[in-house]
This record gives C-alpha cells, sequence and structure tokens, in this order.
C-alpha cells in the first residue's frame, strides 16, 4: 500500500518526525510512504487545511496513493476537508484505539490527526501506537465480532450515498478557485511523486492543465 503524507502550515514544522515515525511502523509491514509535505514552516508551498482535502482527494481519486495521513492543529479542520470530497472517507483520530476502530469498523483511506492539541512529551510515541494501530489488521475486519456483517453493509452504503452526493473530482478541481488548487498542487516534490503514481490519465491531465 502507498501511505501519502500531508501537513500544513501551522504543524509543518512537525513533518519530518512524522514521517519517520510513521515509516517505522508502516516499512516492515511492506507499505511505502510518500511525503508530500509541507516540509518546513517556511516552505515556499504554503498549504491550509482546505488544500490538505484538494490534495488528499487527488491523490486517492488518481489511486497515487491509497491511503492519506495528514491533519492540523486540532485536526477537526483537515477531517472536513478531505471529506468534503468524493472517494475520501477520513476519520478523525485522537487515540491509537481510535485508530483501530476507524480501521475495522468504518474501513476509511484518511485519518486526520491533532498535531497540536493535547500533543506534548511523548508526542512520537502517540504517533508510533496510533499508526500500529491503524495498519496492523487489514481494513474492513469489523468489531466486535458480532457487529461485521452490518457494518460492513453499511460502509458499502455510505460509499453509494457518496457516489451520488458528490460531483466526480475532474469536474471539481476545474470549478474550484485555481490559485486554491495551485497552490495545493505547489509542493516541492509534488510533480515528482503524483506523476509517477498517478493511475488515472484522465485525472492526471486536468492536473497539468491548472499547473500550467
Amino acid at each position: 500500500m502507498k501511505i501519502a503524507l500531508i501537513n500544513e502550515n501551522s504543524q509543518a514544522g512537525k513533518n519530518a518526525m512524522v514521517c519517520e515515525q510513521l515509516k517505522k511502523v508502516v516499512e516492515p509491514m511492506g507499505h511505502t510512504v510518500v511525503n508530500y509535505g509541507m516540509y518546513a514552516a517556511d516552505d515556499a508551498a504554503q498549504l491550509t487545511y482546505v488544500q490538505n482535502g484538494i490534495l488528499a482527494a487527488t491523490l486517492l481519486n488518481s489511486g497515487a496513493a491509497d491511503f492519506v495521513i495528514t491533519g492540523c492543529g486540532t485536526g477537526e479542520g483537515a477531517m472536513l476537508a478531505c471529506n468534503s470530497f468524493p472517494k475520501v472517507l477520513c476519520g478523525h483520530i485522537e487515540s491509537p484505539l481510535d485508530a483501530y476502530l476507524f480501521s475495522q469498523v468504518n474501513d476509511g483511506n484518511c485519518v486526520a490527526l491533532p498535531f497540536a492539541e493535547n500533543f506534548g512529551w511523548g508526542g512520537e510515541l502517540f504517533l508510533e501506537y496510533t499508526f500500529e494501530k491503524l495498519f496492523k489488521t487489514q481494513g474492513g475486519g469489523g468489531y466486535p465480532p458480532e457487529r461485521v456483517v452490518p457494518e460492513q453493509r453499511n460502509k458499502k452504503i455510505l460509499d453509494a450515498v457518496k457516489e451520488i452526493t458528490h460531483n466526480d473530482i475532474c469536474s471539481i478541481l476545474k470549478n474550484l478557485d485555481q490559485e486554491l488548487v495551485k497552490g495545493a498542487f505547489a509542493g516541492e516534490h509534488f510533480q515528482e511523486y503524483f506523476f509517477a503514481d498517478c493511475k488515472d490519465e484522465k485525472i492526471a491531465a486536468v492536473v497539468k492543465e491548472i499547473i500550467g
């Protein structure tokens, strides 16, 4: 699985630490981490949590990533932004228990973490334990065992609802404020990583058109 990491501007200083803990946990499992930044607070490309949502949706819809790790100060803004888009099911994760239950019950493809709220001494351990619980077991297994069937059924229902309530990602990218979208794609390594991994030619063409 290809896991993308995205940090917005208020928490960019934690990017290296988050990436280190993520790789520590998931690379031995056979997963790959692609770090889309921000890499530092003074990066030329400044991402807001709204742009995190745009970038996450583009990566997931195009197949350039299978899962996205993102967040902001509280995690709430990033979660709301990500869930504004089709084919993105983002959970707000405050604990390793949240991570495990989101994976097993909701089987989403994106999480938003609170990188400032209650995040201090031992923050790297919080990330390590959270990532372990998020990825240790294949998603959608259900919990508790007697609830597996209705949980899996509800996930399929939710996916079908989102297909109807959201426009396709290409239309969305074209209709959004173009400077906002360009900013979401302005990261130092975005073009290098995205076009190498993108599996959808239509989305790739729209992204190229927007970048110019």
